[in-house]
């Protein structure tokens, strides 16, 4: 592990918040996760950010000071080996088609949240796929990467296959209720609610993850536009702290 790096990073956190220079602290965040495309949407104004990439650095910071015995981070070694054998054992030339497979006949005539739950899988597996790609690149045979570096990239592993999962058993255990009429079956919505449904959905993950004022906003706009939500959308929004 880069000690000097580590101290840095203390010491930005260490520095009183009013006075703490945020370009550096969007510079050390891109340092510690590679992501350009973070880096380059926060850099016009990263102290309008502050929160975000204090909480981010705080959190990788606890990740390299505190120990993670081998045998700890071998084990998540193996829980993810075997999710991708499990889920993402796709062909590299065309990774699209063997994922979609697990599309429902019947998915065109599915209410929107059951749809949507497909898409966002894509998603995550897109994710999963680049963070395993990451983290093969950080630890080779000639170079191999400490247990507490692997730690933060093997957790989120773990944890999107869990979504993952739990997104597939809610869509492909979903029976359609005959004779009753569902507020988000396609035709009893607008185009404007269903599009203001599918943005909600693809974007309440990527606020747990990165939680902004300005996404925040724009998902409690969406969120007003769609046209009966449905209770478990609603509870899963407050949870996020989206709604009061």
């Amino acid at each position: 592990m880069d000690k000097k790096l580590t101290e840095s990073l203390q010491k930005w956190l260490s520095t009183p918040r009013e006075e703490r220079d945020y370009e550096q602290g969007n510079l050390l965040l891109f340092r510690l996760s590679g992501n350009k495309i973070q880096y380059r949407n926060l850099a016009p104004n990263p102290a309008k950010h502050a929160e975000f990439i204090t909480r981010n650095i705080q959190k990788y910071v606890n990740f390299r000071v505190q120990e993670f015995t081998h045998e700890q981070v071998k084990e998540m070694e193996k829980k993810v080996e075997k999710i991708f054998e499990k889920r993402l054992s796709i062909e590299e030339n065309n990774p699209a088609r063997d994922f979609k497979k697990g599309k429902r006949a019947d998915h065109d005539s599915l209410p929107e949240e059951i749809r949507a739950l497909y898409v966002e899988n894509l998603g995550i597996a897109q994710r999963m796929r680049d963070v395993q790609t990451k983290l093969r690149l950080i630890s080779t045979e000639e170079s191999p990467c400490p247990d507490s570096e692997r730690y933060p990239f093997l957790k989120e592993l773990i944890s999107l296959d869990k979504q993952l999962h739990e997104n597939w058993e809610r869509y492909d255990r979903y029976v359609p209720q005959q004779g009753q009429e569902s507020g988000n079956a396609p035709g009893s919505l607008s185009e404007e609610s269903r599009k203001a449904l599918r943005l909600v959905t693809l974007n309440k993950g990527k606020y747990a993850k990165k939680p902004t004022p300005e996404l925040k906003a724009r998902i409690l706009e969406w969120y007003g536009l769609i046209t009966d939500p449905a209770e478990k959308l609603t509870e899963e929004l407050k949870r996020l702290g989206i709604l009061e």
